[in-house]
């Protein structure tokens, strides 16, 4: 699918990046809004992953020639490598710039390997997803497209339409009956149009990509649309900067359809072409058992096989992983690993993130850390390690996900008796 723009700004697009198929690698100049190959998408049918999902690529020996080096690029809040002529352009939200936080001990015991925290719950919708929204609203205020939709199971909509409520941009969010009420509630209060749809996320996301070429809207869909992968990278230079140019040895991330995953590999990567880093840090794709529909693929000569997802991490359910073939690509080329852990994994150490850090995390970043977890039950996290957790999303985002495992006790006689009765 590809739409042409208006020549309004677009000569300084052309030569600053284009699109490559990460499955047949043809190239596309950057003067049509793009979504999926033209060539790869006609061999995608449903209950798979979409082949033709589009990766930016820019002028990295260009820019090495110009020596440009991370300082600069910092300078110039990376507009080098960002698919937008302005950093203008950008909502007035403080996106990103989320705290790093260095834990030492986890209760009474001292960790042997160092543990950062990404805290991306404090974003602007308490969500990695502003990342990017950000990115495919500016792009959208560059070039005069009005409408953006898109499907989510919850953050993603409500990243967007608070995003688009900050840029004076129609968004217009398709959402699974079973999204969480604080979720939707986000949604409605952001002034967008939500749609409840009678099925599961993948059958909104159909939806929402039927409408885009029905109406003409701008798609935000994860993956989908090459320019979230682009504002997810973002976290990388970042990391990269708060670490003083350390590479931690693991970064452990949630996986649903496998846009952060890459959008982290991606800002790596970049740094890495331009020579900036020597290494690639490991990265740890971690999923719920209940939907595990990336890394249970992983490996090479088998079909796809899709199973129905349950999880109490609803951000990172999905039956049709969309950016899968990138994902798996990133993982074998920089020898990634995975990992899965149950539900009961996910809720106790999300209780255990909240009662040692006093960081509530939803269940989909509480997931991260759980893999962390069970990393550090078999010894594979070596004394000295530097690793790091990206939490995505704020545990206010979804109370009912640990309601049930929560005791609220019944009130007590306003005396100091009963209150030293009451306490333990």
């Amino acid at each position: 699918m590809i739409y042409n723009l208006d020549s309004n700004g677009m000569g300084a697009f052309k030569e600053k990046y284009r699109y490559r198929c990460v499955d047949c690698g043809a190239k596309y100049e950057s003067d049509q809004v793009h979504y999926l190959c033209p060539h790869c998408q006609q061999e995608n049918i449903s209950g798979v992953p979409p082949k033709g999902v589009l990766k930016v690529v820019y002028d990295y020996e260009g820019l090495k020639k110009r020596g440009v080096d991370f300082s600069g690029l910092t300078q110039s809040k990376f507009i080098d490598l960002l698919p937008i002529n302005s950093i203008k352009s950008l909502p007035p939200l403080r996106v990103g710039q989320t705290p790093l936080y260095k834990v030492e001990a986890l209760g009474a015991h001292p960790l042997p390997y160092v543990l950062y925290l990404k805290d991306d719950g404090q974003n602007p919708t308490y969500s990695f997803k502003d990342r990017a929204s950000a990115l495919v609203s500016a792009f959208a205020k560059e070039h005069h497209l009005e409408t953006i939709v898109a499907a989510s199971t919850g953050n993603a909509g409500s990243s967007l339409a608070g995003i688009c409520a900050s840029q004076k941009q129609k968004a217009i969010i398709m959402v699974p009956q079973s999204a969480p009420m604080a979720k939707l509630t986000q949604i409605i209060m952001y002034g967008a149009q939500i749609v409840p749809v009678a099925g599961s996320y993948d059958d909104a996301f159909d939806l929402s990509i039927k409408a885009t070429e029905a109406f003409g809207w701008y798609n935000r869909n994860t993956a989908f649309n090459p320019l979230t992968v682009e504002g997810k990278k973002s976290v990388s230079f970042e990391l990269f900067a708060e670490l003083n140019g350390r590479i931690p040895d693991r970064i452990f991330v949630p996986v649903g359809d496998g846009v952060i995953m890459s959008g982290v590999y991606k800002g790596f990567e970049e740094l890495l072409r331009l020579g900036i880093i020597k290494t690639m840090p490991v990265m740890v794709a971690v999923q719920s058992k209940g939907s595990d529909n990336l890394v249970r693929n992983l490996a090479d000569g088998v079909p796809f096989e899709t199973k129905p997802s349950h999880t109490v991490a609803d951000s990172i359910s999905v039956d049709i992983p969309r950016n899968f073939y990138m994902a798996k690509q990133f993982l074998q080329i920089y020898d990634g690993e995975s990992i899965t852990v149950s539900d009961e994994e996910i809720i106790t150490a999300s209780k255990l993130l909240a009662k040692n850090t006093g960081i509530f995390a939803e269940p989909a970043a509480a997931t991260a850390f759980a893999g962390l977890l069970h990393y550090q039950k078999t010894g594979k996290l070596t004394t000295g390690s530097h690793n790091v957790v990206l939490l995505t999303g704020s545990g206010l985002k979804d109370i009912q996900a640990v309601s049930s495992t929560l005791t609220i006790p019944k009130a007590i006689v306003p005396d100091l008796t009963s209150l030293k009765n009451f306490l333990p």
